[in-house]
Formats: C-alpha cells, sequence, structure tokens
C-alpha cells in the first residue's frame, strides 16, 4: 500500500502530518510500499492510500493519528 500524507506548510501542520507519519508507521509499517509527506497550502491536510482519499480535514472534520490509521487499516 502506498500512503500519502498532503499538509499545509504555512498552516503549520508539519507537526500532526508527522505524527500522522509515525502512528502509521507504527500500525501499519508491514502493509505499507511507500509512506510519503507532500507539502501544499491553503489549508489542504488529506490521506490517500493507493490513490484514493482516505481523509480530508476539510470534510472528515478533526481525526487523531488513530483515528487515521484505522480508517487506513479498512483499506488493507
Amino acid at each position: 500500500m502506498e500512503v500519502e500524507i498532503g499538509y499545509c506548510v504555512p498552516c503549520g501542520f508539519r507537526q500532526h502530518a508527522r505524527g500522522v507519519q509515525e502512528a502509521v508507521l507504527n500500525g501499519l509499517e508491514q502493509e505499507l510500499d511507500e509512506l510519503s509527506l507532500v507539502m501544499g497550502d491553503h489549508g489542504v491536510f488529506q490521506v490517500t492510500a493507493d490513490g484514493e482519499l482516505v481523509y480530508d480535514k476539510e470534510t472528515d472534520g478533526s481525526l487523531n493519528a488513530d483515528d487515521i490509521v484505522r480508517e487506513l487499516r479498512e483499506q488493507v
């Protein structure tokens, strides 16, 4: 599985993105082929798995890293 975490640089979402990255590694490392952080802007914070949107801050609201890992686990 290829996971991409896109985050807004001007908004200061880097620490949150790194927290989600760490949680994904801790929970799904054996299932991952690739895990990447992608810098963006305009308030973006999205997580995709194999090109499919799993989490979008704008539409899904606030989820913690463990919730996002659970969502990704459903994709496996």
